[in-house]
């Protein structure tokens, strides 16, 4: 448990921030999950549209913090590769 007033409002500002990452994280996922989608139905097109829709997300995570950056470069080249490979 926090005592000083210090430590009481980085455990205020510490939650808001989890919060704000959590929704971050849930939000970018939702996105990938689409693109998984678009590539499990087969449609070359929408896995592709899905794609440009999540890249843009995904990096805004790297700047805020959320994801490593090459966490979201290996997720963006391994789907790229996936809907590349779509007949």
């Amino acid at each position: 448990m926090a005592n000083t007033v210090q430590s009481k409002k980085r455990a205020r500002q510490n939650e808001k921030r989890a919060a704000i990452n959590k929704a971050r994280r849930s939000r970018i996922r939702t996105y990938l999950r689409k693109v998984e989608e678009a590539i499990a139905s087969g449609d070359k097109e929408a896995a592709a549209a899905a794609l440009r829709a999540a890249q843009p997300e995904l990096m805004r995570g790297v700047t805020k913090g959320v994801f490593h950056k090459n966490t979201a470069a290996r997720k963006i080249s391994r789907f790229s590769a996936r809907v590349k490979s779509l007949g």
